[in-house]
């Protein structure tokens, strides 16, 4: 379980196929605090470490579903992926429910410089019975993108923006996110609850 505040914006520093499999090899600042077998966000997507490295560096292993579902594919050498380890039960929570588990990909349609922040822009395709079940985004909710919490204004049945302060902006892969650029969303985990009720109700 993760809250969706990322603590490092960290590089991929080997993006390698093997059998089918994505192994990325991830450099950031607590890698020598990590342990094999522990979770971690990356880019909002719940993966287990493999392999620790002296070197600063570690390891994770993407099957192909995960590549079918995210944009952990599109991740190459030079990348900036978001990383948060797993959610601490006894301290704040500053985001929101965020589970790692991706629901779709979203594609970034336009990018407005406001005042000192910028909004985005971001459409998705979901079809209409996944829709139903709470797969949607919703006027001042939360939305993951790309592992942060974030929350949504301009909430359309396919598309939503978001205003990306400069600090979030600074601490993040948003910074190199742009006109065409692949996203990672996960939907509010209680819309998706609430959804199935009302469906259950309805039966």
């Amino acid at each position: 379980m993760f809250s969706g505040i990322v603590e490092e914006a960290a590089q991929v520093v080997e993006a390698r196929h093997a059998e089918g499999n994505l192994v990325l090899r991830v450099k950031c600042s607590f890698a020598n605090e990590l342990k094999i077998d522990q979770s971690v966000s990356h880019n909002g997507v719940c993966l287990t470490v493999v392999e620790i490295a002296p070197d600063g560096t570690y390891a994770v292993v993407a099957i192909q579903e995960t590549l079918d579902r995210t944009n952990l594919g599109d991740l190459k050498p030079g990348s900036l992926v978001n990383l948060e380890r797993s959610m601490l039960m006894n301290g704040r929570l500053d985001g929101h429910i965020v589970q790692g588990h991706v629901d779709c990909t979203a594609v970034c349609t336009a990018v407005e410089d406001v005042e000192g922040s910028k909004y985005y822009k971001f459409e998705y395709d979901i079809p209409a019975e996944m829709a139903a079940k709470g797969y949607v985004t919703v006027e001042k909710g939360s939305i993951t993108v790309n592992g942060v919490s974030l929350t949504v204004c301009d909430s359309e049945p396919r598309s939503f923006r978001v205003a990306i302060i400069p600090y979030t902006f600074e601490h993040t892969n948003f910074c190199q996110i742009e006109v065409g650029t692949r996203v990672n969303l996960e939907f509010d985990i209680i819309g998706k609850y609430i959804a199935r009720l009302f469906t259950e109700r309805e039966l």
